[in-house]
């Protein structure tokens, strides 16, 4: 309104208004904060060592930075279950691989290392031994030094003596030195006694020890004399330390290895 003089007077100045929205660093703050969330929840998805949720996470990793394969076969996917829990379906489209093998249910650096140094494949080792009639006569065990494979059949000894009980009849012995010939593998020969058992020769007195270590003697030289080259086999006794109740313990007993545990392997400082 004007005043008396017919003057009009000066409008307010209204203080600067701030800008609309969030400022600049927020974008930032987010995109910071949403990475670390996605990290630590890979960190728990991880932490319960479940393998089908391991699978259903690298599935995703294989599919944002890896290219196409041929494999087919199982692929994990969420919501067929009852709790809505990852699930494996036979895949219709090629899996692609995970280029870098560097997660595990372990670690995220932590690479599996089960007989990495090993050239053992159980497959080919499982055709050699049907090739040679001997997948029953053993069993099989993996482990993390390698493949073992015991054999059932034993040689049996007169109680208190170094007598074999006519080993070289025995069908799988036989069927150990054709193989043992023809390749490149480890035998282990195995000694036992039974518990309190003793040897006497020539007035001299052995006790279990002496005896088990005579038996796997015998039995090494035998081999050697059938063809059995002596660098691949290994002798051990144990006495009656390791005797089995209700079993007969006066044995030598064979352990097959496609490669020789006596190796050099990798130096590792002791400090």
């Amino acid at each position: 309104m004007a005043d008396e003089d017919g003057n009009c007077p000066e409008p307010p100045v209204c203080e600067e208004c701030p800008p609309e929205g969030a400022p600049a660093w927020m974008a930032t703050f987010s995109d910071l904060v949403t990475l670390l969330l996605t990290f630590f929840v890979l960190l728990y998805a991880m932490s319960k060592q479940d393998e089908s949720k391991f699978k259903s996470v690298a599935g995703s990793i294989r599919k944002a930075f890896a290219g196409n394969s041929k494999v087919v076969g199982p692929t994990p996917i969420t919501g067929k279950s009852p709790d809505d829990a990852v699930t494996m379906i036979e895949a219709q489209e090629p899996v692609e691989p995970f280029p870098i093998d560097l997660l595990t249910t372990e670690g995220l650096l932590e690479k599996y290392e089960m007989n990495r140094e090993s050239d053992e494949k159980i497959v080919e080792m499982k055709k050699v031994l049907q090739d040679y009639n001997l997948s029953e006569n053993v069993r099989m065990y993996q482990m993390n030094e390698g493949v073992k494979i015991r054999v059932k059949d034993k040689i049996i000894f007169e109680k208190g003596s170094v007598v074999m009980a006519d080993a070289s009849a025995t069908a799988a012995v036989q069927k150990i030195i054709r193989l043992m010939r023809d390749n490149d593998w480890t035998l282990f020969i195995e000694g036992y006694a039974e518990p309190g058992e003793s040897y006497k020769k020539d007035g001299k007195s052995f006790d279990a020890f002496d005896l088990s270590s005579l038996r796997t003697s015998v039995v090494t030289k035998f081999l050697i004399k059938e063809g059995i080259r002596p660098e691949k086999i290994t002798s051990v006794y144990y006495g009656d330390t390791r005797a089995v109740e209700g079993d007969i313990n006066r044995k030598v007993e064979f352990v097959l290895r496609k490669r020789d545990l006596k190796t050099p392997g990798k130096y590792v400082p002791a400090q």
